[in-house]
């Protein structure tokens, strides 16, 4: 089965240019795909000079957010190669050698939709975490609160990672492995959303479809964690975003009743206020 390798790029060229290098040479990947999310600077000129009978570039002539930038990308390669094996990848990403690559693809089983590694963020581990539900996502939310609610309900326990994988319900956007044909079946990534909760979509996108959802425990890849976010949104501007995205996967994929999003969209209101305020 083919393998492509899909890059999200907005106003990052030399972000992306790294990973380029770090991977071009892989023998592993049929095909390495850059998705230019409407730059507002000179990133699609810069990356064009990358492409050859290996690497591909596609322009968004408007920037719909994330999950539409993976869409365009793994749309041409399904169409291109039918049955492959789809890597989504944040531009920010370091991996270690190609044969972490052939690993993972190897975990790829019947009832097995998406693999992923560990990351490795601000030198902690990410290994995914649980689906939530309307009221774990409103305890979430509230100030001064998160913290202790996250470590409680999101997270699975150390021991549950003692072994070579893992199953778990979610796992980060940053970078992970996804059978093309299953994502196709579910209707791709959600396009409401232009930023954050794709993963938590994803995976109740999965869930309904009765697919799993491994980490490798062994493997590792590095994230330098907001690198291309942080160069085109200021922190309010993310939270604003968080919380809608927020707010559309508990009224869409949760079926939060109208009480409980009645009190996120409150909780929310008062949690961007304290957030400007601290800002200014």
């Amino acid at each position: 089965m083919k393998t492509g390798f899909i890059i999200i790029n907005y106003n990052d060229a030399k972000t992306t240019q790294t990973l380029i290098e770090n991977i071009k040479d892989y023998k592993v990947l049929d095909e390495i795909v850059i998705v230019d999310n409407a730059s507002t600077d000179d990133s699609y000129q810069v990356l064009q000079k990358l492409v050859n009978s290996k690497i591909t570039i596609l322009k968004s002539s408007t920037n719909k957010g994330y999950g539409a930038g993976i869409n365009l990308a793994a749309k041409y390669l399904i169409q291109k190669y039918s049955k492959c094996n789809l890597i989504i990848s944040n531009a920010d990403i370091i991996i270690k050698r190609e044969q972490d690559i052939k690993e993972l693809l190897k975990l790829f089983k019947k009832d097995v939709a998406v693999v992923a590694p560990t990351i490795i963020e601000h030198n902690q581990k990410n290994r995914g975490w649980h689906l939530s539900t309307p009221w774990q996502e409103i305890g979430q939310s509230i100030p001064f609160l998160y913290s202790r609610i996250e470590k409680r309900y999101r997270y699975y326990q150390a021991e549950h990672y003692q072994k070579e994988t893992s199953l778990v319900d979610v796992v980060s956007g940053c970078f992970f492995l996804i059978n093309g044909q299953v994502l196709k079946e579910i209707g791709y990534f959600d396009e409401n959303v232009f930023l954050y909760y794709e993963e938590n979509i994803l995976a109740s996108k999965l869930k309904k479809v009765k697919k799993k959802t491994v980490i490798a425990n062994h493997i590792e890849v590095i994230h330098n964690h907001s690198v291309s976010i942080d160069k085109s949104l200021r922190k309010y501007k993310k939270t604003k975003a968080l919380k809608k995205s927020q707010e559309y996967f508990t009224k869409e994929y949760l079926e939060a009743s109208f009480l409980q999003r009645s009190i996120l969209f409150l909780v929310n209101r008062l949690s961007l206020g304290i957030k400007f305020i601290l800002q200014k």
